[in-house]
This record gives C-alpha cells, sequence and structure tokens, in this order.
C-alpha cells in the first residue's frame, strides 16, 4: 500500500506493516526544525506555507520565539494532482479561513489551482481560477490586530465544549433526583 505524500510519520514502525511514503528519494524526508519567518525585502515578515500546510488551523504562524507578528501568509501549492475537482477549491477555502483566524492577508500561488490575493477578513483581492495560467498583480491588503483565534486559537471550541459539558451533567443529575 502506498500513501500520497512526501512525509510518512512513524515509517520505521509502519513499513512493517506495508505502508511506505510515496515519493521514494535517497535519505527521504523528515521533519524540519519547526516553523520559521520569511523575511523578503519589501514585504512585511511572511509567514511561508507549503502546500497542505495552510488547512490546519491554529498552526500556521511562525514558532519563534520572540518573532514579530508576519504581516502576511504566502501559500505555494502544487494542486495538480487534483486535476479538474472539487479539491483545489477546498483547498483554497481552507487557505481562506487561516486568513481570517490569523487577521494576515494571504497570497496564495498554485501551479494548477486557485491563485489568489486574499484579504485578513477572507474577502478575495484578486484570482486566477482553476487551471488557468496568468499573472496576478495587485495590492497587499494591511494585516488587522490579532482576532481572538490567532491570541487564543480554540479557545472557543474548547468553551463550547466545556459549556456542553456542564450542560449534560446538569441534566443528567436532574434526572437521576
Amino acid at each position: 500500500m502506498q500513501i500520497c505524500g512526501e512525509y510518512l510519520p512513524f515509517e520505521s514502525l509502519l513499513s512493517h506493516v506495508g505502508l511506505h511514503h510515496f515519493v521514494h528519494i535517497p535519505g527521504g524526508f523528515e521533519a524540519g526544525p519547526g516553523r520559521k519567518t520569511l523575511n523578503v525585502p519589501g514585504l512585511p515578515p511572511v509567514a511561508p506555507l507549503i502546500c497542505y500546510e495552510a488547512i490546519f488551523p491554529g498552526d500556521v504562524m511562525p514558532q519563534e520565539k520572540g518573532a514579530p507578528r508576519p504581516g502576511l501568509m504566502l501559500n505555494v501549492t502544487n494542486d495538480g494532482w487534483f486535476g479538474l475537482t472539487a479539491g483545489p477549491y477546498q483547498h483554497f477555502a481552507q487557505a481562506r479561513l487561516r486568513a481570517i483566524e490569523e487577521g494576515l492577508p494571504l497570497a496564495r500561488a498554485a501551479n494548477t489551482g486557485v491563485s489568489a490575493i486574499v484579504d485578513p477578513y477572507g474577502r478575495i483581492i484578486g484570482q486566477l481560477p482553476l487551471g488557468v495560467e496568468g499573472l496576478l498583480r495587485g495590492s497587499l491588503p494591511q494585516a488587522i490586530p490579532a482576532p481572538a483565534f490567532a491570541r487564543h486559537p480554540f479557545a472557543t471550541a474548547f468553551g463550547a465544549w466545556f459549556a456542553t459539558l456542564i450542560m449534560a451533567i446538569m441534566a443528567f443529575s436532574r434526572k437521576r433526583i
């Protein structure tokens, strides 16, 4: 069985049950040291996101202690393996959500997918549709102050879970009385 991807966690263990990564190169791939800020002359600090790194909420910002908050997320991706399916649109939608969560503009370059410039509210400023080659020009929107999710990832979800748990306990305790 082949696993589609560049990296397979626990490969030494999973290879014994027949799971192997899809891309075979000498030395293979392994996890890097963590997210780093990319400094590009003429741009604010950049949070680089390669391909599917842009789909993970709460896990797209650089992990450097004391580094300034990025002013831009840059997502470079190869959506070619999706073909002409809903996949590239879903991938783009997830990247837009990260822009909203982090309050940062997003510049997205996809070789065959959806390339776009997105403001920190998730609004599309410019876009090249699926399968269209071209050059996308536009002004870089300004970042907004870090929204609640950027400051406290998953606090709302945890709060909702906790409130549901308390209500369930209260409902259960009333039935027992």
